[in-house]
């Protein structure tokens, strides 16, 4: 038998297996995947939404000075918005102002000044009652039926279908839901300065027997007419952002039904800490630009 025939053939050898990954190289890898999975696209999604509130303010303007505004839609939307936000409203505004009444009026009465009850819990529902308690509503109310509008049409692709048909969405759809949205929330503000300063009248009046004059007198001394114009123009940029951003998260819904509701979800959650970040800001700048008279 020769050398060929008893020759075995030669079986190839596996490659050698790559080493493990060190426990640096997996943290980079976690670290990378986080980044893209979390602050990454949290920046995607803002960058998103600048864009669709610029387009959204230019199609309004845009719509409006040619005459094609859809006033039969932003009818509807405010219509649809002061429903579904009133009620809560006054159940919600209530108790802020009763309880904004019981701790600055158990504060005032420790460093006796009972005489500047009214200055206080007038001020401090005009201040800081009423935006917070309309970005709450704005946020829960107004921003859930947009979110929720907007994600059932893109599930049942009708947004497709407009924009096949040449249809802007921004124009039709967005444009009047931001524009009820501002006039809405001005409203709403309007109407918490109201229902929160008439409780914090009859709660101190009635509740804590105060003097009726002197809650509106050390009321009138203080106040001015700043304050009122301050937080119906935070609750208009409250609107404004709720409406971009409710709108944004339910034009990219995706997963049917769930996916909806999931997109309600994020698109209150992230309008409420914009519009609470926001009233800090504005809190702030008006603080410094325009300072509290002194009497």
């Amino acid at each position: 038998m020769t050398a060929a025939t008893t020759a075995r053939p030669t079986v190839p050898q596996a490659p050698p297996e790559p080493p493990p990954p060190s426990e640096l190289a997996r943290l980079g890898t976690s670290v990378g995947t986080l980044w893209r999975r979390h602050p990454q696209q949290s920046l995607e999604t803002l960058g998103r939404q600048v864009l669709l509130g610029r387009d959204a303010f230019l199609a309004l303007f845009v719509s409006m000075a040619k005459g094609r505004f859809p006033f039969k839609e932003f009818l509807k939307q405010c219509a649809f918005m002061s429903n579904v936000s009133a009620a809560p409203t006054v159940l919600v505004a209530i108790p802020v102002a009763v309880v904004v009444s019981i701790q600055l009026g158990a504060l005032v009465n420790q460093v006796g000044a009972t005489t500047f009850i009214g200055a206080v819990a007038g001020l401090g529902v005009i201040r800081q009652g009423a935006p917070l308690v309309s970005a709450l509503m704005i946020a829960g109310a107004v921003g859930s039926a947009i979110c929720a509008d907007l994600g059932s049409r893109t599930i049942r692709e009708e947004i497709d279908a407009m924009m096949v048909m040449g249809v802007d969405p921004v124009r039709r759809l967005v444009a009047p839901r931001l524009a009820a949205a501002v006039l809405v929330s001005v409203l709403l503000c309007g109407f918490i300065v109201f229902v929160g300063f008439a409780t914090a009248y009859l709660f101190n009046v009635y509740a804590q027997h105060g003097t009726p004059g002197s809650f509106v007198g050390s009321f009138a001394s203080f106040a001015v007419a700043n304050d009122l114009l301050v937080a119906l123009a935070k609750s208009a940029i409250f609107g404004a952002l709720t409406a971009v951003i409710c709108s944004d998260t339910g034009l990219h819904a995706r997963g049917g039904p769930g996916g909806v509701a999931n997109a309600v979800n994020s698109a209150v959650v992230s309008s409420a800490l914009m519009l609470f970040a926001t009233n800090i800001a504005l809190t702030q700048l008006y603080n410094t630009f325009l300072p509290s008279k002194v009497v």
